[in-house]
């Protein structure tokens, strides 16, 4: 009996030695491979400087950016976040204009209300021309600046975009550059809000109605020129009379010569 015990041991031994060196020799299992996630496409970096310097007459309102930092707040937003920015840059003619009344002056506001007046000319978010649509239904929009007496009011008729900042009622004339995550449109006036110069607004002048055309205006009876019309006119009359009269006489004398060989020819 012990050497078949031995044997069944040696047996047993043997088959796991096998087992154990199958499983050191055998490769190990491959690892599955998953491709990494191509990289998500960057929007390509914008100037804000570079493209107002450039694109219009812009100078003043990009001094006055540049002046209260609020430059930096701009460019930050437009390429560091996902929002992107609108903004509203009035022409160097549109700051002239404050100097005439009713329209107050920047010259008198402090260097805290000058920044908030810059940060109102911009909305935290990219819009293109046909988001006004929509986003006029949405009145009033906060801006930069914040809400309330800071927000601004849009109407949309036609493609026609209008702003409203209560002290400044002006219309988009031209977009500057109207590429996701930057929207730049031009405007006719600077905005003015309600936050800075108080809810008192005068009323602004009506505008100088456009003149007359010289072709509707009648002329005047004692000018030159109605006296030549009326000389003209009489002149006519006269012809005409004369011209009458010549013919009466002639068919006069024509009559008297018939009746006259009627005559003869009778006796």
């Amino acid at each position: 009996m012990e050497f078949p015990s031995k044997l069944v041991l040696l047996f047993l031994i043997a088959i796991l030695s096998s087992t154990q060196s199958q499983s050191a020799t055998s490769p190990p299992a491959p690892v599955p491979f998953s491709p990494a996630p191509a990289p998500a496409p960057t929007s390509p970096y914008v100037n804000l400087t570079d493209l107002l310097s450039v694109a219009g007459p812009f100078h003043e309102f990009l001094g006055y950016l540049q002046s209260t930092k609020v430059i930096d707040t701009f460019q930050n937003q437009a390429n560091n976040t996902h929002q992107g920015i609108t903004l509203f840059v009035p022409k160097d003619s549109a700051f002239r204009a404050l100097n005439k009344p009713p329209l107050p002056s920047l010259s008198n506001v402090s260097a805290d209300q000058l920044k908030q007046i810059m940060l109102f000319h911009a909305l935290p978010r990219f819009y293109s021309l046909a988001d006004f649509d929509k986003l006029s239904q949405k009145n009033p929009v906060s801006t930069f600046a914040g809400s309330g007496q800071f927000a601004l009011n849009f109407t949309y008729t036609n493609g026609l975009i209008r702003i409203d900042s209560g002290w400044s009622q002006t219309k988009l004339s031209s977009a500057v550059h109207s590429t996701n995550p930057v929207a730049i449109y031009q405007v006719d006036k600077v905005l003015l809000p309600e936050a800075v110069f108080g809810t008192d607004i005068p009323p602004m002048p009506a505008p100088a109605p456009a003149p007359e055309k010289a072709a509707s205006q009648a002329p005047d009876a004692d000018s030159p020129s109605a006296d030549a019309t009326s000389g003209k006119g009489g002149k006519g009359s006269g012809d005409s009379t004369s011209s009458a009269g010549s013919a009466g006489l002639g068919l006069l004398s024509k009559l008297v010569v018939a009746c006259g060989g009627v005559m003869m020819l009778l006796l």
